[in-house]
């Protein structure tokens, strides 16, 4: 496997790119997946609306759905 060195204008792209990424509270990750959730909208909306992938929301719901699960007793493990 050989290594690729980037140039340092790919390096400055990638930092601006790190440095500009929006970053979520718990509390907006947590209403965008009750609004999903909610199902007046489809998820492709959703995530078009509030800038995230679809792939973004899915996890952040997984992660809702292990949290809940547990904080509810449920043990479907």
């Amino acid at each position: 496997m050989r290594k690729t060195t980037k140039s340092p204008g790919e390096k400055i792209i990638k930092d601006i790119k790190r440095a500009t990424r929006k970053h979520y509270s718990s509390e907006e990750k947590i209403r965008i997946v009750l609004d999903g959730l909610r199902g007046e909208d489809s998820i492709a909306e959703l995530s078009r609306r509030e800038g995230i992938s679809q792939g973004i929301y899915y996890k952040w719901s997984k992660d809702f759905m292990d949290c809940c699960g547990n904080a509810t007793g449920s043990s479907d493990r």
